[in-house]
């Protein structure tokens, strides 16, 4: 089975701006593409650039595509390894959009194997309930955002931080007042911290009854991390510091984390990402499944990947919750009783996007 071609799409989605430690996004910069085979098949993937974070920007991923595109025209699109090692070899870096064509690639093995994905890839349907995420603002309105989240029957909310300790610290102060002791409470620092703030800020907020704190510190103040973990009261989750399997190696055995973030955006894609929660597997590490900014698209893989997967069991799954606008995603995963994510069963990923929405898009075929 042959690719012949590839569909490359700008895919923007207007949201409302959302603000981390590192910035502020006022729509998803995404690229969307449609791997066409050589048998009827095509495979659908997406990204999501967060150029804050990752360094790619949606213009970037828009041209490097065409490059990938033209690098897998006429190649067998079920070696999957094969295909992946020839754009590892093309470009360093750039895992964003590589994500999207190893996305595609399992999207196409899948449905030639006429199996969902995740049970192509081993798996078996479990519970799946994500957070949803608060954004950066003053501590009032962070409070009265998770007293909005309990009427949506939200039971885990994730809380953006990084800016000035105190401010943060109060921001957790007036949200667990207003929610009360059983909501499950986790933030996020974005690298916001410098050593002596994560150290000051963790020690403060440990009577707040958090669950984990994702990415303290600056990747460049990774060797600190160990020194971190030790004193901390709340668990250190990876997530910038760990993009691969090799990095989360690293910090694993430095004593540098106590669980890890996975995303596609970061590793690359599935086949990395379950090299990472195989490693963190081996050493009784767990993992969470994140993302960007992405639509249902690649967030109903998200969930496909996180269902095959027994180590990874939290859950950061509201990419498309948190201000778009707009969701021109047909099939795939949706939201029940909460934040509880499940989908039907459809041979790969089981999503598309309405045909009328991508008309409008920039776009180009390769």
């Amino acid at each position: 089975m042959l690719i012949t071609k590839t569909e490359i799409y700008k895919f923007s989605i207007p949201m409302v701006p959302f603000t981390i430690a590192t910035g502020t996004m006022h729509f998803a910069q995404n690229t969307l593409i449609r791997v066409h085979t050589s048998e009827g098949i095509i495979g659908i993937g997406e990204c999501s650039a967060f150029p804050m974070i990752v360094g790619e920007t949606q213009n970037t991923c828009f041209e490097m595509a065409k490059e990938f595109a033209g690098i897998w025209k006429g190649k067998l699109a079920l070696e999957i390894d094969d295909r992946l090692h020839e754009l590892d070899l093309f470009t360093a870096g750039n895992t964003t959009i590589k994500s999207a064509f190893d996305m595609a690639l399992y999207d196409i093995a899948a449905k030639h194997a006429n199996l969902p994905l995740y049970k192509f890839l081993g798996g078996s349907k479990k519970e799946i309930e994500s957070d949803l995420t608060i954004g950066i603002g003053s501590p009032d309105e962070m409070a009265q955002q998770a007293i909005d989240f309990l009427q949506r029957k939200v039971r885990i909310i994730k809380i953006k931080l990084g800016k000035a300790p105190k401010d943060d610290i109060e921001r957790i102060r007036k949200i667990r007042e207003a929610v009360g002791p059983e909501i499950r409470l986790r933030i996020d620092a974005n690298q916001g911290w410098s050593f002596d703030d994560a150290v000051f800020a963790l020690t403060e907020l440990g009577k707040y009854n958090i669950e984990f704190c994702e990415q303290p510190m600056r990747t460049y103040l990774d060797y600190k991390l160990p020194e971190l973990c030790a004193v901390s009261p709340i668990p250190v989750m990876a997530d910038e510091s760990a993009y691969n399997h090799r990095q989360a190696e690293r910090l694993i055995e430095n004593k540098a984390c106590h669980s890890i973030n996975i995303k596609l955006a970061k590793s690359g894609g599935i086949r990395e990402a379950i090299r990472i929660a195989d490693l963190a597997s081996q050493h009784h590490i767990p993992c969470m499944m994140g993302g960007m900014l992405e639509s249902r698209v690649a967030l109903t893989a998200k969930v496909h990947l996180a269902m095959s997967h027994e180590n990874i069991h939290y859950y950061d799954l509201d990419t498309c919750l948190l201000g778009h606008l707009q969701d021109p995603v047909q099939g795939g995963v949706f939201y029940y009783n909460g934040m509880h994510l499940d989908f039907e069963d459809m041979p790969g990923i089981g999503v598309d996007v309405d045909s009328n929405y991508l008309q409008n898009l920039e776009q180009i075929v390769i």
